[in-house]
């Protein structure tokens, strides 16, 4: 297949792409014209392998292949209600899979809704992975300031250090860091806020933020009094997670996040080498 034939086949695959409310999706009818399938009732038949394959994935089938029925014009302005499947783009990847390989179209579909479906994979993970980082962010900017704050009362490094422990302390149900440290697996060496989930992250960062608001407000100089403030304020974040039924110390840890930007950035360096790939070398035979 010749690279002017491969930017074809983008195109008229991303042309018949529909979006309802944000959502994508494709019409199964059209997707048959796509793959070369001339009768529906063979084309069938892949669609209920594809659905096969995507209930053996675990998945709900009824999630990305809906049953529904058109109108079509015929001679004369005579009407016609046919069977039509809106597919998920996931729904159209395993078809490509379960088609006929020899098909040049089928070729190029498994290459296009892989790309794509993991396309989407990194989108969400990103999305993901960067609310981490800006709760991290947030964290370390609001710590940076009680650092300062204390620092200006008279408070060292080993004093904040212990203030932030006690901190946790309360945060954490009686769990000091060292111990949640251990109880995640997390190397002593590394900051225990690269480790846990974005809630923990922002309970912890909001906890901070008050404590350096009432160390402002009430001109709070101690270590003492200012260790009893940020105690206080993080028992009482801990009280709001439970209202919603939130433990923190129960929380599973998540990936480290130096591990987890490294990561991303792999596989969208691999993503993009893909999608080159795609659009230059031969799928199927030329």
């Amino acid at each position: 297949m010749e690279r002017g034939e491969i930017a074809r086949l983008r195109s008229a695959f991303e042309e018949c792409a529909h979006e309802h409310d944000g959502v994508e999706f494709w019409l199964a009818r059209e997707v048959q014209r796509l793959l070369a399938y001339d009768e529906w009732r063979n084309f069938l038949k892949v669609v209920e392998k594809a659905k096969v394959a995507c209930a053996n994935a675990g998945q709900v089938v009824e999630d990305h292949f809906v049953d529904v029925n058109k109108t079509i014009m015929l001679p004369k302005n005579a009407q016609r209600e046919i069977d039509d499947i809106v597919l998920t783009r996931y729904a159209c990847y395993l078809i490509a899979q379960n088609g006929d390989p020899r098909k040049e179209e089928i070729a190029f579909a498994q290459s296009y809704f892989a790309v794509q479906t993991r396309k989407q994979e990194l989108i969400e993970e990103r999305i993901a992975l960067n609310e981490r980082i800006n709760a991290r962010k947030k964290l370390i900017a609001s710590e940076t300031e009680l650092s300062q704050l204390i620092y200006e009362r008279g408070v060292d490094e080993d004093g904040f250090a212990r203030i932030r422990s006690k901190g946790d302390e309360a945060l954490f149900g009686g769990l000091t860091t060292t111990m949640m440290k251990s109880r995640l697996n997390v190397p002593q060496k590394r900051p225990l806020a690269d480790f846990l989930p974005t809630i923990t992250i922002t309970a912890k960062n909001l906890a901070t933020e008050i404590t350096n608001f009432n160390v402002k407000k009430d001109a709070l100089h101690s270590e003492e009094t200012i260790t009893q403030e940020h105690v206080k304020n993080n028992r009482d974040v801990r009280g709001l997670l439970a209202k919603s039924g939130i433990k923190p110390e129960a929380l599973p840890p998540e990936e480290d996040l130096q591990k987890l930007e490294r990561s991303v950035k792999h596989d969208e360096k691999a993503l993009l080498k893909g999608e080159r790939r795609v659009k230059r070398t031969r799928i199927g035979h030329s």
